[in-house]
């Protein structure tokens, strides 16, 4: 399984279609295509096997460039959450920017998604809002929340 299907695989378990978030199998691999677009793929375990073969748990995309960081996409397969794998794709994250000289990783997320809990305990902070930005499947907006930290 390359790690176009490992993300996959975590993807359409994590995903909810109501919030319109997940990525086609065309809009990830043609990111990863992208200079600067990095995959990492975790097991259960939460060992890295972005390069070999493995049940993938998580995963994280990234896009660097200037000095700075966006975490595009995040994800714990539903069976592997609560086991603390958030926080070590956010780590292991943060170790590779660290590597590569960035200063600070930006991300943007819905209002109302849980995962801000996550993001502020591993060091982000809300630094700003647009109003109305994301489009549900039902037709609704939802504000968008950007956060940032500084490694």
């Amino acid at each position: 399984m390359n790690v176009v299907d490992q993300i996959m695989a975590v993807m359409e378990a994590a995903f909810e279609p109501h919030w319109g978030e997940k990525w086609s199998r065309g809009q990830i691999a043609d990111s990863l295509l992208i200079p600067g677009t990095d995959a990492i793929v975790i097991d259960g375990e939460g060992s890295d096997i972005t390069d070999r073969q493995g049940t993938a748990a998580g995963f994280v995309l990234s896009r660097h460039a200037a000095g700075e960081e966006e975490l595009l996409l995040i994800a714990v397969h539903p069976q592997h959450r609560r086991k603390g794998l958030g926080r070590t794709l956010i780590e292991m994250l943060k170790e590779r920017a660290r590597a590569r000289q960035v200063a600070h990783i930006f991300l943007q997320m819905r209002s109302n998604n849980p995962a801000a809990r996550l993001y502020e305990a591993t060091g982000f902070t809300a630094i700003g809002m647009r109003k109305a930005y994301y489009r549900t499947a039902d037709g609704g907006r939802l504000d968008a929340i950007t956060f940032a930290t500084s490694i």
